[in-house]
């Protein structure tokens, strides 16, 4: 938009004040919010007191108690912490049976251990089991910190805040970069209320965001996590437990998303970046008619999907798309890029190449004409070799070579030979079951419209731009 700075910001205002209004719980909402989370933890106390369970306490943690969720996706996260020194079975089994005690409909979920989902006062109520700490920089499971980190916020967030906390969740989900399980790779709500927090604002992350260049340290030098991976792309350590990356589970591409939107948002201040956009999934037919267009070829590779939670499931199945794009491409076909997507009953690997087919010839390099190993690789790759159509021969810089025939050289085919002896992840198995078609053989599945939409509808997750 044109206008100077300040006819930005005060666009800026009149925009943020409208989508902070809408976000708003009402009054009535809240105190009936706060009625809830006591009765919740009266009842707790009293299951507990009937059980004689050894409960140390139970915390009400997280945007139900700090107000800062969006409520079209709020969940009460109860936490029932017990000794540290019970062992990891009776906290299951002490943590579960107190949960059932207390929620309606509960049912068992699975994270880093099972917790139970229900209901309470007509609220959705996640209740997890965890440890007293006194150190949440020694937690004995990954929600020790949880209320460490409730006391941190808890003192430091004010109303203000807590409106401004809201705006960011919900320019996040527009952008779909919110939520740090694997399948999204995206921020956590506890990274964007420390980043809000640290920045004073909404808008006062936008303007330190713009500027970021990936990856991004928050922390002064000396003061980051130890064993951060190379691919990092954004550090703030936890401030109850320095060892950990806050942002540990951010992608670079979602960092990235973040960076771009809030240049373009401080630019052209406008409603609409708060609107969720999911992409439509790809239907068979019109991913054909791109590919048509484009002149390539979609390899599909279909598994079973094993009975895995999401957070356990997406790494490995990142991990099977990364080997199975990685054969291709070592073995001579031109990748161009790959996708994947689970829904509940399969997973699927797509890979687009350049072409079907690989060359009817491939170059093999020796070794220098001068090296011990250059009499092997004679001896390997005779002239009479079923397989060579010619050399050995010298190339302009000295080293041997051979060039040889290129056997299953459609990428189906290759990949049906392959796809067995490939390390896929922990709990994938190829096996006879995985099934490799091309894209006109692929059965239509939600996952394979997902996927195609990852892999032939890419575009930044930017609102359509005003008439």
């Amino acid at each position: 938009m044109a206008g100077s700075a300040e006819e930005r910001a005060a666009a800026a205002d009149r925009v943020e004040a409208a989508v902070a209004a809408r976000l708003a719980p009402t009054p009535e909402f809240l105190a009936r919010l706060g009625r809830a989370r006591e009765r919740l933890l009266t009842a707790v106390r009293e299951a507990a007191s009937l059980r004689e369970s050894p409960l140390v306490r139970a915390v009400i943690a997280g945007s139900a108690a700090r107000e800062t969720f969006l409520s079209d996706r709020l969940d009460v996260d109860l936490f029932l912490l017990f000794p540290p020194d019970l062992s990891d079975e009776r906290l299951r089994e002490e943590g579960l049976a107190l949960a059932g005690a207390v929620l309606e409909n509960p049912i068992r979920r699975y994270a880093e251990h099972p917790y139970l989902r229900g209901t309470f006062d007509g609220f959705a109520v996640d209740a997890v089991p965890g440890f007293a700490v006194t150190d949440p920089a020694r937690p004995r499971s990954p929600v020790d910190r949880t209320p460490f980190h409730q006391e941190y916020l808890a003192r430091r967030e004010t109303p203000a805040l807590v409106a401004e906390v809201r705006l960011g969740k919900q320019f996040l989900r527009g952008l779909g970069v919110y939520g740090s399980e694997a399948r999204t790779e995206g921020f956590s709500g506890y990274l964007l209320e420390l980043l809000v927090v640290r920045f004073g604002s909404f808008r006062g992350l936008l303007r330190a965001a713009r500027d970021w260049s990936i990856p991004v340290r928050l922390e002064a030098a000396g003061r980051e996590p130890p064993r951060l991976p190379a691919e990092v792309a954004l550090v703030l350590a936890d401030p109850v437990d320095p060892n950990r990356n806050v942002a540990s589970a951010l992608s670079r591409r979602n960092l990235a998303a973040l960076v771009l939107a809030a240049r373009a948002y401080l630019e052209a201040p406008d409603g609409s970046w708060f609107e969720l956009r999911p992409p439509a999934p790809m239907p068979r037919s019109e991913a054909r008619a791109r590919l048509a267009d484009r002149g390539s070829h979609v390899t599909v590779v279909a598994l079973p999907r094993p009975p895995l939670v999401d957070d356990t499931l997406y790494p490995q199945l990142r991990k099977a798309e990364r080997a199975i794009a990685e054969e291709l491409g070592r073995s001579g076909f031109q990748v161009l890029a790959s996708a994947s997507a689970a829904d509940a009953a399969s997973l699927v690997v797509l890979v687009e190449l350049a072409f079907a087919h690989r060359a009817a010839v491939r170059l093999r390099p020796g070794p220098p004409a001068g090296l011990d190993r250059a009499g092997d690789f004679l001896v390997h790759w005779p002239a009479d070799h079923a397989d060579v159509l010619q050399g050995p021969y010298l190339r302009a810089d000295g080293s041997l070579a051979v060039e040889t025939r290129q056997h299953g050289r459609e990428a189906e085919t290759f990949l049906k030979e392959r796809l067995p002896a490939l390390s896929l992840g922990r709990d994938l198995t190829a096996g006879g079951e995985g099934r490799v078609h091309d894209l006109a053989g692929a059965e239509e599945t939600p996952a394979l419209a997902e996927a195609l939409t990852g892999l032939l509808g890419k575009r930044l997750p930017w609102p359509p731009t005003p008439r």
